[in-house]
């Protein structure tokens, strides 16, 4: 009996040790507090201003700018497979497969690289967007170019080519809004919105391309 108990202990120890030493020997996880028994959480590292003022995808559907996705805007997901996608205008999409385990906190550096391949106009006309909430996303003709805190106020705009272009903003929960501006070589416009609240499932494909190749099929 005595002999058993010993050995059940040794396992025990021996099994403790091994969990202590996997999240010592692997800095890109850390438990998680015993409430979040069925979730992992995701923690967004990003070295520059670029990175943390990216839009971030889980498995297709937005989920708002890197910087901001922490404290109450955690990311907890189910344990599996999910995909993650940051975008930013100018640099290529920083795509990667992760799994998350159950109360476990995974970290994901970021980095992003430049697309050399974009080009800029030359002339331009300058644009801003006074929108709420800020954390929303921005398209120019379908394109992503930020979420709206980062392209308003006194000392942010957007630099676009002269003529017509069609602005989108949008965030999960809320309704799109969109309209079309035309824009005059060198003049300031400002687009000015508060974004009503909606259902996800009127999320646009833009952010949240998931639900809408669902439902196409």
């Amino acid at each position: 009996m005595l002999t058993s108990l010993l050995k059940k202990k040794r396992n025990w120890v021996g099994g403790l040790a091994l969990l202590i030493s996997y999240f010592t020997l692997n800095p890109m996880v850390a438990p998680l507090p015993a409430q979040t028994a069925i979730l992992g959480e995701l923690e967004f590292q990003g070295a520059s201003k670029v990175e943390r003022t990216s839009g971030v995808w889980i498995d297709g559907q937005y989920v708002g700018y890197l910087g901001e996705l922490k404290g109450k805007k955690k990311v907890l997901l189910l344990p599996g497979d999910h995909e993650i996608a940051v975008r930013q205008a100018g640099y290529k999409d920083f795509t990667q497969k992760i799994t998350v385990e159950p109360r476990v906190l995974r970290s994901v550096p970021v980095k992003m690289e430049k697309d050399i391949s974009e080009t800029w106009p030359t002339v331009t006309a300058q644009l801003k967007v006074d929108v709420q909430p800020d954390r929303a996303a921005v398209f120019v003709d379908d394109k992503f170019l930020g979420h709206a805190g980062e392209l308003g106020g006194k000392f942010h705009s957007m630099l676009l080519s002269p003529g017509m272009h069609r602005i989108k903003v949008e965030l999960p929960g809320y309704q799109t809004f969109e309209t079309d501006v035309t824009l005059v070589a060198g003049q300031k416009s400002v687009v000015k919105t508060t974004l009503a609240t909606g259902s996800i499932h009127q999320a646009d494909s833009l952010i949240d391309h998931a639900n809408n190749s669902s439902q196409e099929k």
